[in-house]
């Protein structure tokens, strides 16, 4: 099975930088559109938004500039087939449930994330919601 659309998640983490690089043989070898994804986690931001109004600016400053430094390297590996999103919401139900979507995504990529057991039990991982939910395989990258 080759994979035509790949979509990969990226917040600026290690675990997203691994799974970046992954993504990039992946898309090599199968010929693959690349979708670069960020989600702006606006809910961690909501309440201190009231105190700081420049909060939602810097988070969507610092999704291009991590977007646009992805490009590059993509572009200087040889892929040229690549789109970029940012996304406002839960990175959860954004990248499962409405990018692959959008995209028509054959395959996700994401990192494995760093949250104790604890964190886990609570609130869940994005990666695994992501596998959860997502139409299309999965990928979860470990370092």
């Amino acid at each position: 099975m080759e994979y035509k659309n790949i979509v990969v998640a990226v917040d600026g983490s290690k675990a997203a930088e691994n799974a970046f690089n992954k993504s990039l043989d992946i898309a090599k070898r199968n010929n693959s559109r690349l979708i670069l994804a960020h989600v702006v986690d606006s809910r961690t931001f909501a309440t201190a938004e009231a105190y700081d109004r420049s909060l939602s600016e810097r988070a969507e400053t610092y999704a291009k500039e991590l977007l646009n430094s992805y490009v590059e390297t993509a572009k200087g590996a040889g892929i040229t087939d690549l789109a970029r999103v940012i996304e406002y919401g839960s990175p959860k139900v954004k990248i499962a449930k409405e990018i692959s979507k959008t995209f028509d995504a054959d395959l996700i990529i994401c990192g494995a994330t760093g949250m104790n057991a604890v964190e886990r039990f609570l609130i869940g991982s994005v990666s695994e919601s992501i596998t959860r939910y997502a139409p299309c395989d999965v990928l979860v990258i470990r370092e």
